[in-house]
């Protein structure tokens, strides 16, 4: 049984959760509760719609799993306050980025865990996620809790959970930084901001959901729309040039992967 589930937690990304279960009525709001001591609209929005906001610890043992969703700098601080009312079956499936689970389990008083690093698009069932455990029982325990959000890709190594982070927990904001860098070229060659906006915006969902539809590799769709000696071959010889996109794309991985592994530490 994997209810009732348990939120140590809920901010953007725990609350992304909360908000994507109740939409795609994956879990009804009377199987969560949630431990924040400033709980945000999500949370907010559970507890009217029959979450339990902030239970007592005598509570807590009825919980079956635990999603510890605090900032990895805190958590051995949620554990230490939740562990010793803790049922001794609940699983425990955190997504606090480089904590190793074996630090975890140990924190939690040996009950099994499995990682995960999920996107925020889990609000609005397009998330992604990669799963490690080592035990099968807290695999399917996050696939249970992550599948009704979107994509799932399950690692078999827990090392490789630093790589997840920098290719895809961290990655939503590389785009969004790329549309704000965009939309700033357009207004600086004399695009409204308005206009920069709805042009740029527009351009990326729709590629973005051709990549998705198609099933094309994004070097075909790429050579597909660039013209040798035309518009897009020029815009590209600057992004693909040495020192360009590609460069900066290997160096931002690698700074995600090394911030991770400082945050497990």
């Amino acid at each position: 049984m994997i209810t009732p589930i348990l939120m140590l937690g809920a901010g953007r990304m725990g609350g992304a959760m909360v908000e994507g279960w109740l939409a795609s009525g994956a879990f009804a709001a009377g199987d969560l509760m949630i431990r924040d001591p400033h709980p945000g609209p999500a949370a907010l929005a559970a507890e009217h719609a029959g979450a339990v906001l902030n239970p007592l610890d005598s509570d807590l043992a009825r919980a079956k799993t635990v999603v510890l969703g605090v900032k990895p700098q805190v958590w051995r601080e949620a554990a230490a306050e939740t562990a010793a009312w803790l049922g001794s079956g609940a699983v425990i499936v955190s997504i606090c980025a480089g904590v190793k689970a074996g630090d975890i389990a140990k924190a939690f008083g040996g009950r099994c865990v499995a990682r995960v690093m999920p996107t925020t698009a889990a609000a609005i069932g397009q998330g992604t996620a990669s799963l490690y455990a080592d035990d099968p029982d807290a695999l399917a325990r996050a696939h249970a809790l992550f599948e009704p959000l979107g994509a799932v890709v399950a690692l078999t190594d827990e090392a490789l959970m630093h790589a997840a982070t920098g290719v895809s927990g961290s990655a939503p904001a590389y785009l969004y930084a790329f549309v704000e860098a965009l939309e700033g070229a357009g207004v600086a060659a004399g695009l409204s901001p308005a206009d920069a906006q709805r042009l740029a915006r527009s351009t990326l969902t729709g590629a973005a959901a051709l990549l998705t539809r198609s099933g094309e590799e994004p070097a075909e769709l790429r050579r597909q729309v660039t013209s040798p000696g035309g518009t897009t071959q020029a815009a590209l010889d600057v992004l693909l040039a040495g020192g360009g996109l590609p460069d900066l794309m290997r160096e931002a991985v690698a700074a995600a992967v090394r911030r991770s592994k400082e945050l497990g530490a």
